[in-house]
């Protein structure tokens, strides 16, 4: 499918973008950016008209199983995949702890357990953890420093044996902004039988995503990377999910999706990540959600490039400025991770946030991608992230702040990118 970036730019529409009422530029995607008014509302609706716990015989608990059920269901929609087979928690990182402590009874001294050093850490640590546990082997697929940073599909090959029994890797690097053939090394797990644990936090506000074309076993996002509330999103093939014994307590159900989820859950924030799904499928079109969802993530795909290309290109000539990871081509988030000589991230973030640019410094969770560049002592890199809501305007601010900060230049005056 082929995407005019002219044509997706006018299916993406004026969002509220500020929410502070200084036009300061969000400029960390996913991080810093507002919630739809959509999404807070459908959560103040929920918190005003009073809610009960699920499974009751009387009008608000019938509501509050309704919320689940709609929320599963936008989920699915969003990932292609089944309702029955999305399940819903604290955050990504309590979801992937829990599953890894289950999923890790099963495993032994002799098995080996794979993961990537282009992980945020919630991908890493619950699986040391829980391979220590049950005395398995951990092995490490390591990423390429000089050929933008990318996680190919024959570095997990390097470390694949028939003793493997899982293989955990990102979708996308949410530190460099790097994505990953999913489906490539998901086949390549698959022939040594391991279960696929996927990492799609980064990649869903970005791209489009399909869990039956990935052909993985789980897969784990967040609700507020898309816009939604802070909640967690699991994915599961049911066969595996039913398989396993999850860590619950005893009234806790013991089949389907509420299976994975300890204790009541958020309704309120479940109405938000309905209304978050929903706000995304409005970019597209479509008989309805799920068909709108495939071209609403293409048109925010070939947006975001054009901005990736004019943040890349503006970067380009500016003498002390450094971009770690995929510098062309399309396999990349607007997120980008930068050094500037002569000031520290830390500094550097300091600076842009005074003028209303919000960045992160420093790992951001990401330990094993910043320490294989050997970067955690000097103070990590620059993040700076956009979304389908950033104008190019605000890139080339941003640019131009860059420009000034290698030069030692004050940020004061910097252009209003609103006008």
């Amino acid at each position: 499918m082929t995407i005019d970036v002219a044509a997706a730019r006018a299916q993406i529409p004026a969002l509220q973008r500020r929410v502070d009422g200084r036009g300061a530029i969000y400029l960390d995607g996913p991080g810093g950016t507002q919630t739809p008014e959509s999404v807070v509302e459908a959560m103040s609706s929920v918190l005003r008209a009073g809610i009960s716990n699920h499974d009751g015989p009387f009008v608000t608990s019938r509501i509050a199983d309704d919320l689940a059920d709609n929320a599963r269901l936008a989920v699915a929609d969003l990932i292609a995949g089944r309702p029955g087979e999305v399940s819903f928690g604290q955050n990504m990182t309590s979801l992937t702890l829990a599953f890894s402590r289950a999923l890790g009874r099963t495993w032994g001294p002799g098995d080996e357990i794979v993961v990537s050093r282009l992980d945020h850490d919630a991908n890493i640590s619950p699986w040391l953890i829980a391979a220590d546990r049950a005395g398995a082997t951990i092995r490490f697929a390591d990423f390429d420093p000089d050929d933008g940073c990318r996680l190919r599909a024959d570095h997990i090959a390097e470390v694949l044996s028939d003793r493997t029994r899982l293989v955990a890797f990102t979708h996308a690097s949410n530190a460099f902004g790097t994505v990953v053939d999913a489906r490539e090394i998901t086949a390549l797990a698959h022939e040594v039988g391991a279960t696929v644990f996927v990492d799609a936090v980064h990649l869903a506000p970005h791209w489009p995503i399909d869990v039956g074309a990935i052909g993985c076993d789980i897969l784990v996002a967040s609700a507020y990377k898309f816009f939604g509330p802070h909640t967690g999103i699991m994915w599961g093939r049911s066969d595996l999910l039913e398989s396993i014994d999850a860590v619950k307590i005893r009234p806790a159900p013991g089949t389907g999706p509420d299976k994975w989820e300890t204790g009541t859950p958020s309704y309120e924030s479940l109405a938000g990540v309905t209304a978050a799904v929903d706000h995304l499928a409005r970019l597209g079109e479509g008989p309805d959600r799920r068909a709108a969802m495939g071209p609403a993530m293409e048109a925010v795909r070939a947006y975001e490039g054009s901005l990736s290309r004019r943040f890349i290109d503006g970067i380009a000539g500016i003498d002390g400025v450094d971009l770690y990871g995929v510098k062309d081509g399309p396999d990349r988030t607007p997120t980008f991770a930068v050094s500037i000589d002569g000031i520290t991230p830390q500094r550097a973030s300091e600076l842009l946030g005074e003028q209303g640019i919000f960045t992160w410094a420093g790992h951001y969770y990401a330990i094993e991608p910043i320490g294989r560049l050997g970067l955690m002592e000097s103070g990590g890199l620059l993040r700076i992230g956009m979304v389908h809501h950033t104008t190019t305007d605000e890139v080339d601010v941003a640019v131009e702040a860059l420009d000034r900060l290698a030069a030692g230049a004050s940020l004061a005056g910097l252009p209003d990118p609103n006008g």
